[in-house]
């Protein structure tokens, strides 16, 4: 009889630990903040580093002008050691994802890399005077165009309708 009690003993304080144990985690749920929400990405001033690419590329970088302050420039690089590589990222204003990509490097390898494994396809769109060609299969669905010594490409989670507008808006001057 005596041993029969010890583990009824044993059997109830497990059962009030783990009592314990998930009320103070529930405690620290509720008292921890959860931001469900998109986070906030700071909006970059990409003026030097144009002007900076502008004077160093071999080619002429491109940059949007006229869009709406809704399109949030969110990332700017350049780097002369890697083919003279522009990327310039921006938030659309419904949240998806463009950038413009330039390279001085050979098209296929930089069309792969700025669209993360798209492939060319045989559809084209003729945007403000130039025919971009449509580029599918990737992380990114992608607008391409070859000109001037390099390849420039509108890349990017949005509908084809907002690579489109970015790729309108892009300037050289």
């Amino acid at each position: 009889m005596a041993g029969t009690n010890g583990k009824q003993k044993t059997a109830r304080d497990m059962v009030l630990s783990l009592g314990v144990i998930v009320l103070v985690g529930l405690v620290m749920w509720l008292f921890i903040p959860h931001d469900e929400g998109e986070p906030d990405l700071k909006r970059v001033d990409y003026r030097v580093e144009l002007l900076t690419a502008r004077r160093a590329a071999s080619y002429p970088i491109a940059a949007p002008e006229g869009l709406s302050r809704d399109w949030k420039p969110t990332s700017v690089r350049f780097r002369g050691d890697e083919f003279d590589a522009w990327h310039l990222g921006f938030r659309a204003p419904d949240g998806e994802y463009v950038a413009v990509e330039q390279s001085a490097q050979k098209p296929s390898t930089f069309i792969e890399e700025a669209s993360q494994g798209g492939q060319r396809t045989d559809a084209t769109q003729e945007i403000a005077g130039r025919t971009w060609t449509r580029c599918e299969g990737g992380r990114y669905d992608a607008l391409v165009l070859e000109e001037k010594g390099a390849t420039t490409v509108v890349a990017g989670t949005g509908s084809y309708e907002q690579l489109a507008t970015m790729a309108a808006a892009l300037r050289t001057d």
